[in-house]
């Protein structure tokens, strides 16, 4: 049966039908359903780096402008690492920034987790036996499409919507974040979460600081990577996950030019 429940870790696992590939569900969303949009109101969106990227390119917007106008930053005791969440209009409507009468004015680019609805993702951080990722359905009584249209299977919902590219872009994300550095009791310095939110989610502030400081005189980088990093994006995100593996969790995954003398801490 779909989820009814409050979403949480818990009630996923126990009350939620596991569903696979092949499973179908019937749903439908469209301007002619008497629930239209109200999905995109009041809702915490967590934004990964490739929804920001995504956004950036569709607003054309520095990605620095784009955080401090349509973003909040999350982070508290007990947070590991800060966490980006699109920022819902500040009135009455609590709407979403990009929401008008005739739908998404970034539908082409929104992010993974509109994409997903009405489909969740659960995985385990350690799959094995019957305990494997799963995906489930969730059914609010704001949605009116559920039972609408015809039956279509998980595999092919996730390929309409594009699902695969956001989460192949999205893979050195989630090793960052699932990384057993975070089990410790350790928590990021100040300078150290800055350097996280900036290489994960400022990437235009992260190619200045690449190109503007001694970065490229204290690391020993690929003059042909080096040219990608000036212009292409994800090559840049991708490069920022590498350089966080070094500074913060003492990986050697950069490499430090002869001579020069590069700190842990960036």
């Amino acid at each position: 049966m779909p989820c009814e429940t409050v979403i949480t870790p818990e009630s996923i696992l126990k009350d939620c039908d596991r569903m696979t590939g092949d499973d179908c569900f019937t749903f439908r969303c469209g301007a002619d359903l008497d629930c239209f949009t109200r999905c995109c109101r009041d809702v915490a969106i967590v934004l990964t780096p490739y929804d920001l990227l995504r956004l950036k390119r569709a607003l054309r917007m520095d990605s620095s402008e784009l955080l401090e106008k349509y973003t909040l930053r999350l982070e508290g005791p007990g947070q590991k690492f800060p966490i980006v969440l699109l920022r819902m209009q500040d009135d009455d409507s609590r709407q979403c920034p990009f929401l008008c009468e005739r739908g998404c004015q970034v539908y082409p680019d929104r992010p993974w987790a509109c994409r997903m609805y009405p489909l969740g993702a659960a995985e385990p951080k350690a799959p094995g036996g019957e305990d494997q990722p799963f995906h489930f359905v969730v059914r609010e009584e704001l949605c009116h499409g559920h039972g609408e249209g015809i039956p279509i299977s998980v595999r092919d919902w996730m390929a309409g919507q594009q699902i695969e590219e956001f989460e192949m872009m999205s893979a050195g994300f989630k090793e960052l974040t699932l990384h057993d550095f975070w089990n410790g009791k350790t928590n990021l310095t100040p300078q150290q979460s800055d350097m996280f939110y900036m290489a994960c989610y400022d990437v235009d502030r992260f190619r200045r600081f690449v190109f503007e400081t001694r970065f490229l005189q204290l690391f020993d980088i690929d003059e042909a990577r080096v040219e990608a990093l000036r212009c292409d994006d994800e090559e840049l995100i991708e490069f920022g996950m590498q350089w966080l593996r070094f500074a913060i969790f003492g990986e050697r995954s950069m490499k430090i030019r002869r001579g020069s003398v590069a700190r842990k801490d960036g």
